[in-house]
């Protein structure tokens, strides 16, 4: 009997924690929510105040977004009370920085829950009008004949840029110089100035001057082709076959955060993606929010192939 009665209280117990997880989704979210991202006014801070907004609307809690860095961002959110008033809004440089940071003080798999890969925006090959290529093939074959003599914008090592041109030297055999610069606006400023031939651009960032015929796009690095460049073949169609590199934008909750606020997360973040209002603020990007699984395997498939890469090219962040 005293069995029976202890074996009694755990199934009760146990039916009151349940009850208990359930109830405090339920009430999700009880104060204001923070959003943790890099800088203000980069693509990083537009998107999440663009979704931030639409959260505020649909949960009637006001939505906070905070611009804390590369650096202090993670941090902040890691140590975060885990239960759903906190996220991290962030890119590659988050999940690249064990390869790029010595003694980083968090760790993007152990210290996070993943909650949905929010938003993309590939990255394309572009030129100045003056190279004399109109493919990638050709462009392939004109660096081939040149040796060394093509130089290649982006900003600080280990930035999105900076990797994907290293890919694709890695992927075709070509060689290419680099000539950093202090960011991708500054970057761009250079390759339209014609000081250097080439950049790997986000597709967001140089739509405005493709369509002003002062850059040629030879490709872009998605799976498939992309609505936000038309008319551009894939890099993978322009005969560099896997070619893909992408500006992917995540939402992230510190550890051990419930899995039932997690669901609940993922459910109304995915639900303000796919709003009109932010599907018109967010034009420049492509809608994604996917499980958190998928974006767990994303981030795993990535760490390990880019990860490799700047292993290889012994590269460090500023």
């Amino acid at each position: 009997m005293h069995t029976v009665e202890q074996a009694t209280v755990r199934i009760f117990g146990a039916m009151l924690a349940t009850c208990g997880v359930m109830a405090g989704a339920q009430d999700f979210p009880s104060r204001p929510l923070r959003i943790v991202t890099g800088s203000p006014g980069a693509g990083l801070d537009i998107g999440a105040r663009a979704i931030g907004a639409e959260l505020t609307a649909n949960w009637g809690q006001p939505v906070v977004v905070e611009n804390r860095g590369f650096a202090l961002a993670p941090l902040t959110v890691a140590k975060g009370v885990p239960d759903g008033h906190t996220m991290l809004f962030f890119g590659g440089p988050f999940w690249l920085a064990p390869f790029l940071v010595k003694n980083l003080s968090f760790d993007p798999v152990k210290d996070f829950a993943p909650i949905t890969m929010a938003l993309t925006s590939p990255n394309v090959l572009v030129v100045h009008p003056s190279v004399a290529a109109n493919s990638v093939k050709e462009f392939i074959a004109l660096a081939k004949a040149k040796p060394g003599k093509l130089n290649y914008a982006a900003s600080s090592p280990g930035s999105a840029d900076h990797l994907a041109a290293e890919l694709f030297k890695s992927m075709t055999g070509i060689e290419l110089v680099y000539v950093p610069y202090k960011g991708a606006t500054q970057a761009l400023t250079a390759l339209t100035a014609n000081e250097v031939q080439l950049e790997f651009v986000n597709s967001a960032a140089v739509t405005p001057l493709l369509k002003a015929g002062r850059l040629k796009a030879l490709g872009v690095a998605s799976a498939q082709p992309s609505a936000l460049v038309p008319g551009v073949p894939t890099m993978t169609a322009s005969g560099v076959p896997g070619f893909e590199a992408a500006n992917d934008l995540g939402f992230f909750a510190p550890a051990k955060t419930p899995a039932t606020i997690i669901a609940r997360l993922h459910r109304e973040i995915v639900r303000a993606l796919n709003s009109t209002n932010v599907k018109q603020r967010l034009s420049n990007f492509e809608i994604i929010g996917n499980t958190p699984q998928e974006l767990a395997a994303s981030v795993k498939l990535k760490m390990a192939r880019d990860g490799k890469l700047i292993k290889e090219l012994g590269i460090r962040a500023e």
